[in-house]
């Protein structure tokens, strides 16, 4: 992916947010302020890629909350599925409904993919570790899910 002119970067402003969550609550990011927020966007719940890495992120929650951090996972499914992929896998943090993509397209996680030769749109993989004051530390894109918490929580020092 090529950053283009209108691509959020490190040390901009993280786009505000007001989305429902597994549990039937609503985040919104301005409320988060004070806090490291690990916004991790991913395809879809309870398939293979984005199972293991929610489990990752669960196995190492506490970890990351000891950094004084929040860990919000976001896809397109709406919250009831959200809510099953939580209890099946006993998540400690929230995930959240963008679906409409809305959300995903602002942080530049929406955008072309491929399949058996198949072009469709859908969500990138991509996490942005927001810090306390509301701007973006550190983006990782195309993450793979087995080892990306290691590179969040080495970023965070932890």
């Amino acid at each position: 992916m090529t950053v283009t002119e209108t691509e959020l970067r490190e040390g901009d402003v993280a786009p505000d947010f007001d989305l429902p969550t597994s549990g039937g609550g609503r985040v919104q990011l301005r409320d988060l302020r004070g806090k490291n927020v690990v916004l991790y966007f991913y395809p879809k719940d309870d398939t293979s890629g984005c199972t293991k890495e929610a489990c990752s992120f669960r196995d190492n929650y506490a970890r990351l909350a000891n950094g004084n951090t929040v860990v919000l996972g976001i896809s397109p499914d709406d919250v009831a599925s959200h809510d099953r992929f939580v209890a099946k896998y006993n998540l400690p943090f929230m995930l959240l409904a963008d679906e409409g993509h809305k959300i995903a397209e602002q942080y530049n996680s929406w955008g072309e993919k491929s399949l058996y030769g198949k072009k469709y749109m859908g969500i990138l993989r991509n996490t942005f570790l927001i810090g306390p004051d509301g701007r973006i530390k550190k983006i990782w894109l195309k993450v793979k899910p087995e080892e990306h918490v290691e590179q969040v929580a080495a970023e965070l020092g932890l």
